[in-house]
């Protein structure tokens, strides 16, 4: 009987070719980017489903996530929204037009200057993120179902691992900023 870690997949083939192809090249770091890549969009397709099931695009979904998670009242800056989510800060314009069209975020002056604009999320904005992570985390949860709680522990550890070297950390704003100015 072969588990699901013995067959091949995509990436396999791939590599074989490539084998075939070019057997002077060391062409292995191909199994682990090949399949992250295709893993990401493999995992959009599934993602994206559930949102559809509640009229949202994966982006809709994470701005009004990064907003739940910035804590009471459900509020950032545009600024804050662009290195929260590593997109330009005229995506993040659009984004919030967008999402303000559907009355799902409304933005405000601070009282205390004028010149800043806080991003908050509306309580049809809250209704609808609260139903659909439900649904999300139930969806990330099949996802991840055949996977051991060992093999599970393993890639959690992998991944963080390489995005450490990447230059990734806990702290958004820094990871952007590096990035950026890498």
């Amino acid at each position: 009987m072969t588990s699901e870690t013995d067959k091949p997949d995509a990436v396999d083939g791939y590599l074989a070719q490539w084998a075939t192809e070019r057997p002077d090249l060391d062409v292995s770091p191909m199994a682990i980017i090949g399949r992250v890549s295709r893993l990401a969009a493999l995992l959009q397709v599934r993602l994206d489903a559930v949102f559809a099931e509640y009229d949202l695009q994966a982006w809709e979904f994470d701005v009004m996530a990064t907003l739940v998670r910035a804590g009471s009242p459900h509020e950032l800056s545009p600024g804050s929204l662009d290195r929260s989510m590593m997109i330009t800060s005229g995506t993040t314009t659009h984004r919030i037009t967008k999402l303000e069209q559907r009355g799902f975020v409304t933005r405000r002056r601070d009282e205390d200057d004028k010149r800043v604009v806080h991003v908050m999320l509306t309580d049809a904005g809250r209704m609808v993120f609260d139903a659909a992570q439900v649904a999300h985390l139930e969806n990330e949860r099949r996802i991840l179902e055949p996977l051991s709680e060992q093999h599970r522990a393993m890639l959690v550890n992998s991944l963080r691992a390489l995005s450490g070297a990447l230059g990734d950390d806990s702290d958004a704003t820094g990871a952007v900023q590096k990035h950026k100015s890498a």
